[in-house]
């Protein structure tokens, strides 16, 4: 094992850690000897930001074996054990400033899944972007209209991506099918007001991808198979969209009158229309006959020589919609509970409820997209936050629950059919939700005082309250203290968050609860430096406890102790660790995991 950190002051900072083992089964020439070993590199670094603010340097990397910490003996810890991703960033980026800026980035990716060991990679990244410009705005003053707001950039991309897995990790096959592109992009948008309350956007982008390997493909009529050839070399394509929207706002108030409880409502009303469209890149394409044995051919595919390229592949359907969406926030104005308050309290209602579907004009049936609705609001002066979403299609359903192209409603039916829906309620509270606030504030003390006959200046000394003969904004402080020693009056703070989900699914008339869940968690500081906290839950569909976790900490000032421990389930654990807070001291712990045997 070789650990070490490093760091120069004002500059940078950083660690690595390397961990090998051999593992050795059994004894030498018993049948169900083996020997295999494992590895693990973590490498951490960063640059200080006042170091060089236009370039930045930083590293991230967890590379090792798949199977590491699920077969070393000295990582059986559950967070690592659970995990089955590696992952690790090396980048570099630097900026030139001026008028347009420039930027510019490197960076080398890499992705591990412990389960099927498949590594992904990009070695590397390369990214470019020029700041937007806007050619026909004054070189002072605001931008008016269309023309001078119209605003363009560029934007550069080009990636080396590589797929391998454990066995043939940096060596020759791992190189030869990494697949190479570069994409370019220049945005173009403007927008401006139309009758003074529309807003209009408009914009097209042109997009260009240079790659480096493409395909033919021809049919074997002796072999009656599909042979697919690589030809390497630099090719090209090139697309363009345009797009536009035109919104407002709409302003809603209702008034109740100002004796009423309820004395106000506001909404607002955000509806939005949209209009994208995209030509078919058919001369992209090519095509293929499929010849039987006699010689007849029996189908023509289509295919692009592009399929392999990372960028994507040029569309060859021609598209063009209409995006319908309105989002709303409703909140009230009551009379606040206290009556001492001149102010009405605001109250929200609805954060968000929102709606939005799509008109496909291109389409020849299914035109209409399920109209999506999702809303959000908060109770209990925020401590418990609601959402809820559903899909509501419009379309009906055949014999065997498969969509037709024709109208739920003129089927017999409601106007939307309820496909699926999703409720989700978060609550949390701690020591101090239940603290009652003095209502009675020092200016309403002194208000009170001139209503008796007294003055709110200090000519005779401080207002004074006559109802308890306490003195406005008269420190606590200065009161004898006839409480109980601190002793036995520490506070005890504590948190807990709750959490309740339900999902349901009726896309095929299943009409089912996918999930259904209450999760909980929770901290609790026992004293100064002893906390307990908590996780778990209970799956109300499988009737079983979720993940439990139970976690003690002890604060030894220089020093840190404490002990996880997963009671049950098959990932039943504990852990224990004892050790010093400094990084330069770190190396002297206790640390001693015992996970449960899993051959039982």
């Amino acid at each position: 094992r070789l650990q070490s950190s490093y760091a120069l002051r004002y500059k940078f900072r950083g660690s690595i850690n390397f961990r090998y083992e051999n593992l050795i089964n059994s004894e030498r020439g018993f049948p169900d000897f083996s020997k295999s070993s494992i590895y693990n590199i973590r490498w951490s670094h960063t640059q200080d930001a006042k170091s060089n603010p236009s370039s930045r340097f930083s590293a991230s990397v967890n590379l090792g074996s798949s199977r590491y910490y699920q077969q070393s003996i000295n990582q059986l810890n559950a967070s690592n054990f659970l995990n089955n991703t590696l992952a690790s960033s090396i980048s570099y980026s630097k900026t030139f400033a001026g008028e347009p800026q420039v930027n510019l980035s490197m960076t080398a990716t890499h992705s591990q899944n412990t389960n099927t060991e498949v590594i992904n990679m990009t070695l590397p990244t390369l990214q470019g972007s020029v700041g937007r410009i806007f050619p026909f705005a004054p070189k002072t003053g605001s931008k008016k209209g269309m023309i001078q707001n119209i605003n363009f950039q560029y934007n550069l991309r080009g990636e080396n991506r590589i797929q391998t897995t454990d066995s043939l990790f940096f060596k020759k096959e791992m190189f030869d099918e990494a697949k190479m592109g570069v994409q370019h992009n220049i945005p173009l948008s403007t927008n401006f007001k139309l009758f003074k309350y529309l807003s209009i956007t408009a914009g097209t982008s042109y997009q260009e991808v240079w790659t480096f390997k493409t395909i033919e493909r021809t049919f074997d009529q002796a072999t009656q198979q599909l042979v697919t050839t690589e030809n390497k070399g630099f090719d090209s394509f090139r697309t363009y969209n345009f797009s536009t929207s035109l919104g407002t706002t709409i302003y809603g108030m209702f008034d109740f009158g100002k004796d009423k409880k309820l004395q106000a409502l506001r909404h607002v009303i955000r509806p939005t229309i949209s209009y994208s469209i995209s030509p078919a890149f058919s001369q992209y394409y090519d095509t293929y006959e499929v010849i039987d044995a006699d010689g007849t051919t029996s189908d023509e595919v289509e295919y692009t020589r592009f399929e392999e390229s990372i960028f994507g592949i040029p569309g060859n359907n021609f598209a063009s919609s209409i995006g319908l969406s309105v989002s709303n926030t409703i909140e009230a104005k009551v009379r606040d509970r206290d009556t001492t308050a001149t102010d009405p309290k605001k109250i929200m209602i609805f954060n968000n409820l929102n709606f939005s579907t799509n008109y496909n004009i291109a389409a020849d049936s299914l035109k209409w997209a399920p109209v999506r609705m999702t809303g959000g609001t908060s109770l209990f002066n925020n401590k418990m936050s609601v959402n809820f979403g559903a899909t509501l299609d419009p379309y009906a359903l055949d014999n065997n629950n498969n969509k037709i192209d024709k109208f739920n409603i003129d089927n017999g039916g409601s106007l939307f059919r309820l496909t699926s829906a999703n409720l989700t309620f978060n609550y949390s509270l701690n020591s101090k939700s239940f603290e009652r606030k003095d209502s009675r504030s020092d200016d309403a003390a002194v208000q009170e005082s001139i209503n008796s006959g007294g003055r709110a200046d200090d000519l005779f000394g401080k207002p004074q309250d006559f109802a308890d003969g306490r003195f406005t904004g008269q420190d606590e402080d200065d009161e004898e203290d006839t409480g109980p020693s601190p002793l036995y009056s520490n506070e005890i703070p504590w948190s807990a968050r709750f959490a309740y989900a339900v999902n349901y699914n009726n896309s095929r008339r299943q009409s089912e609860i996918s999930s259904h869940s209450l999760m909980f968690s929770g901290d609790i500081d026992l004293s100064k430096r002893w906390s307990f906290g908590f996780s778990s839950g209970y799956d109300l569909k499988s009737k079983g406890i979720t993940y439990t976790q139970l976690r003690f900490e002890r604060d030894l000032l220089s020093w840190r102790m404490n002990f996880t421990w997963i009671p049950f389930s098959e990932r039943s654990s504990w852990n224990f660790f004892i050790g010093i807070k400094s990084n330069l001291l770190k190396d002297l712990k206790y640390d001693q995991r015992r996970q449960r045997d899993r051959s039982l």
